[in-house]
């Protein structure tokens, strides 16, 4: 999301703008205090902007994969793809057996993107319980949404939801109108053989907000933790790739 590029951008104005008022900047064109604060308050607005942008749904025309059922719309994606030289069973095989030590930076990545808060004790207990990432996903937040091996698989979760009592995560909720204030997540991992007898694998995640006010809020927690999460996806790919080519 190009958002997140120039949204840290303003955080880091700002940050400079806030140091420049205790010492001012002479290296970054900040000699005086007074354009510290407007260097500051620069800063602040182009970080306030950037995170209220509206969000624009994008949808499909057609389903032509398992996510596409359960996400049809959504306000919030990313997509990530690499070719590995092994067979689409290996690969299959492999996404569903890597483990979160295989990726580079991984609870590095997921203590940052949750604020340095421990893990809520679902999350606790699955990865005490369970080795595979996959394994300890669904065995804490996500549930099966699809399994068609060795081609693609998803998983979902509600990553926001209204004020009152709080519905158990089930596959109908992907399929089926909510009340507004819902956000629902989907991935899905996807293989697909190439001529050459390797796999083209990709992985994408969608989320949906189903009111204006859900979609604000999510806004803000997407443009933030997007640049981890992406490099998180990526890694898993080439931790799949050398779990495979290694066997």
């Amino acid at each position: 999301m190009l958002i997140s590029i120039p949204l840290y951008l303003g955080f880091l104005i700002t940050i400079v703008g806030l140091v420049s008022l205790v010492k001012p900047l002479r290296w970054a064109r900040i000699p005086t205090r007074r354009r510290a604060a407007m260097v500051t308050l620069a800063g602040l607005v182009m970080v306030g902007l950037l995170l209220a942008l509206p969000a624009p749904e994008h949808r499909v025309e057609r389903a032509v994969s398992r996510l596409d059922e359960f996400i049809p719309a959504w306000q919030f994606g990313e997509y990530h793809t690499l070719h590995i030289a092994v067979p689409p069973a290996a690969v299959f095989e492999a996404i569903k057996r890597i483990r979160p030590d295989e990726i580079f930076l991984f609870r590095t990545l997921i203590w940052i993107r949750s604020g340095g808060q421990p893990p809520p004790p679902p999350v606790r207990d699955a990865t005490k319980r369970y080795e595979s990432l996959i394994d300890i996903a669904t065995h804490s937040t996500f549930i099966y949404l699809a399994d068609d091996p060795p081609q693609e698989f998803v998983v979902g979760t509600v990553v926001g939801r209204p004020s009152g009592p709080r519905r158990t995560v089930t596959r109908e909720m992907f399929l089926e109108p909510l009340p507004p204030g819902y956000a629902l997540a989907a991935m899905n991992y996807i293989v697909t053989p190439d001529a050459s007898g390797g796999s083209v694998v990709s992985t994408e995640t969608r989320v949906f907000s189903n009111s204006p006010s859900a979609r604000r809020r999510f806004a803000v927690y997407w443009r933030l933790i997007y640049p981890g999460s992406a490099l998180i996806r990526r890694m898993s790919l080439r931790a799949i790739e050398r779990r495979t080519t290694r066997r």
